[in-house]
């Protein structure tokens, strides 16, 4: 059984900082694409970041230079640093991770983590 336990969230005001985390447990081979997702109220769950297991990087454009993503392999974490925060970065967060479960079989299986909330104050 696979799970990830996402941390991080809450209130914070325009302008400010937050990091997001998100571990994944259980047993597993190795973790391929990490990613962060967003759902705000009314809206359907949108990319946000995403990370290869050889480090690249991908941003939705609305948050190229204020987000930063990350990962620690020995952790099984994805992190998510972001800065200037605005009210419209208010959403829940989701990460995932494409794990492949098995040394044997190459494939992959998405899981996602609970969500957390983040608001940004104005």
């Amino acid at each position: 059984q696979v799970q990830l336990v996402e941390s991080g969230g809450g209130v914070v005001q325009h302008g400010g900082s937050l990091r997001l985390s998100c571990a994944a447990s259980g047993t597993f081979f190795s973790i391929n694409t990490m990613g962060w997702y967003r759902q705000a109220p009314g809206k359907q769950r949108g990319l946000v970041a995403t990370i290869t297991s050889g480090g690249t990087t991908n941003y939705a454009d609305f948050v190229k230079g204020r987000f930063a993503i990350s990962r620690d392999d020995a952790k099984n974490t994805v992190y998510l640093q972001m800065n200037s925060l605005r009210p419209e970065d208010t959403a829940v967060y989701y990460c995932n991770q494409r794990i492949q479960r098995s040394r044997v079989s190459p494939l992959t299986q998405a899981y996602w983590g609970q969500g957390t909330q983040v608001t940004v104050s104005s």
